[in-house]
Formats: structure tokens, sequence, C-alpha cells
């Protein structure tokens, strides 16, 4: 048990540390930024003579996002810190059969884990905000620090180690699954996918010199057009699962359930990730088809004057033949960056760090 905040004056002393352990990515960033204001804030509700310090330490510590409470305060050893609380904040997603856990509380220990999947994927740095708050208060025993209406919006059960928090009532799982996604950062999908990038733009480019394209892009109307950049998505999304061997596949009935969960974060991040993709693909492609491409040549093709919505259909098209292209060029891509996007290679990772 930590008996750092015993020896100072007053209930829970004169001045508290808080130590934030975050595992890379979405959960670092997010430490950063509530250690910055995190004092402020508690020092709005708490007495004026007491002060707080927060600090951040990058490092994964949770191989297993189904591991007991108790062994995970057991790995974290919060007792030998040299600040008073510790908050570990995973993007493991933590369950109680089916419902989200958003975070687990020893008061005993001076410790939370907080799974930022747990909250959802939108107002997510207010929400963990929020559980950090409620959490540092249930530690302390101080229900004044606790955010308003933050105790009646997460639920919570006294468990054998402490307290567990649920995620609020309605679309539990949808927002599990939304918070894993965001968790995932699909945005910096793109920036990994550079040569993906520069065989699309090629393949696009090569397309946009063959009048038959412009020809095609005329005639085919809205519907096919949208059909064909669906497929086109797909066939990327599917593509990289292969390639990349992404996908999760469970070693036993039990595992069936979270290989679902995991599997349908990774399939919602590629297709956010790369629908990105496509959208800059279009742009790039439709700068190099208003430069490259001059009216006096595609009229005549077209037999009728052109204006600026034949460039953009013309782009359209170009854009999906060119995510297919890009497809191909995924499989020259590094694979770390890819594979940031699968849960389950990410716990593997974690599991051989750890």
């Amino acid at each position: 048990m930590n008996e750092h905040l015993e020896g100072q004056s007053g209930a829970a002393g004169e001045q508290v540390s808080v130590l934030f352990i975050a595992d890379p990515g979405t959960p670092a960033a997010l430490a950063e930024r509530i250690a910055e204001y995190l004092p402020q804030r508690l020092q709005s509700r708490d007495r004026p003579e007491r002060r707080w310090t927060t600090c951040v330490r990058r490092k994964p510590y949770l191989p297993d996002e189904q591991a007991d409470f108790a062994d995970v305060i057991d790995t974290v050893d919060p007792s030998s810190e040299a600040e008073d609380i510790v908050v570990y904040l995973t993007d493991l997603p933590r369950r109680e059969d089916t419902l989200p856990v958003v975070g687990e509380v020893s008061a005993d220990y001076l410790f939370a884990l907080i799974s930022v999947a747990g909250v959802g994927g939108v107002n997510i740095e207010r929400r963990v905000r929020t559980v950090t708050e409620l959490a540092i208060a249930r530690i302390l025993g101080e229900p004044e620090l606790m955010p308003p209406g933050a105790a009646r919006r997460f639920p919570c059960v006294q468990i054998e180690d402490g307290i567990r928090y649920f995620a609020p009532s309605g679309l539990r799982r949808l927002r599990l699954l939304s918070g894993m996604v965001r968790a995932n950062r699909p945005w910096r999908l793109v920036t990994g996918l550079s040569k993906v990038l520069v065989g699309a733009f090629a393949t696009g480019a090569i397309a946009l010199a063959t009048d038959t394209i412009w020809l095609f892009a005329d005639s085919m109307g809205p519907w096919r057009m949208s059909a064909a950049t669906v497929l086109s998505i797909v066939a990327m999304v599917l593509w990289l699962i292969l390639d990349h061997e992404l996908w999760e596949r469970p070693k036993s009935p039990t595992e069936r359930d979270r290989s679902v969960l995991y599997n349908t974060a990774t399939v919602a991040t590629l297709v956010i990730g790369v629908v990105i993709l496509h959208v800059a693909l279009f742009c790039l492609l439709l700068f190099t088809t208003c430069l490259a491409l001059p009216p006096e040549l595609l009229s005549p093709v077209l037999g009728r004057a052109v204006n600026f919505s034949d460039y953009l259909t013309l782009t359209w098209l170009l854009a999906s033949i060119a995510t297919i292209g890009g497809a191909l060029g995924s499989g020259l891509e590094d694979d770390a960056a890819v594979k940031e996007a699968a849960y389950g290679v990410r716990q593997r990772q974690r599991i051989e760090e750890t």
C-alpha cells in the first residue's frame, strides 16, 4: 500500500503529486494534455492551501485487455513510485462480460486504471479528464473534487480491489467501438501509406492520358461512378487486411467475441483511413486534370462544350481507378505503418514488449 500521503499534513496532504502512465499513441497524447491542466482544475474545487503536481511516463504495462485489476496493480506496482497517486491510461478495451469499463480505482493502492477506448470516440479528452478527476476524488475520499454530475453519469460497482466504473448506459458497445477506432487514429494511416499514395497518383495520371477514360466518365452516370468508388475502397481495404495479415482469428470459442470486436475496429479504421486517402487523391488528381487537360483537347472527344462539372466527373472516375492501383502499391508498404490500425497485432506487440 502506498504510504506517501500519510506523512503529509491534512487528511490527504498539503501537496499531492499525480503520475500519469500511458500507453504510446492516443493515451500518451491525452495524458500530456490532461496533466497540463489537471492541477488548476482540481485547485478550483479544492482547499486553497493544497498544491497539485503532475508528470507523465509513456510505457505499456498492460499485456492483456482482460487482465484482472489486481494483476494490473501488481504489474504497475504504484507503491514503488515517488508520486502519491498513479493513473494508468490504456487504449485496450476493458469489459465486464459485455459492459464496457471506463475505469477501475483502488483507494488502498492510490491507483486508477482508465480505458481510453471505453469512453467512446466523441469528446474523448473531456470524458477521459472527467473519469480521471472522478478517480482521484474517489482515491482521496473527497467527493467535492468530483466533476459535477460525474458520479451519476458513470455507474459503478464494488469489486475486490476497489471500484469499477462503466460507460454510461445507451449504445455502450457502439461507444466502445468508436473509442477503439479513435484510439487507432485512422487519419494517421494516410501519412503512413506514402507508397500507396504515390502508386495511386501514378495510376491516375496514366489513366488521365487515355481518351477512352474521358468517354467512360462522360457516359457512366452517378450510380455506376458511385459503385466504382465503393468497389475501389473495398478493394483497397481487403488488400491491406490480406496482404498485411491484419485479420484476428480466434484461437478458442472464448476469444470469438474479442476477435469480432477487434476485427470490426480494424475494418472501421481502415475504411476511414482509405476514404481520407481517396479524398486526398481526388484533390490531387483534380488539380492535375485541370492543369494538364485543356478544354480544347477534351471537348472534341466528348463532342460538346465542357465545363467544370466534366472535370469533376472525370476526376471522380480517375480517383476510383487510382485507388485500385494504390491497393497494389500497398504491398510495398512497411508493415508497421499499416499494422498500427490493427488492435490484435498491437496487442501481440504489447505482449512481446512487456
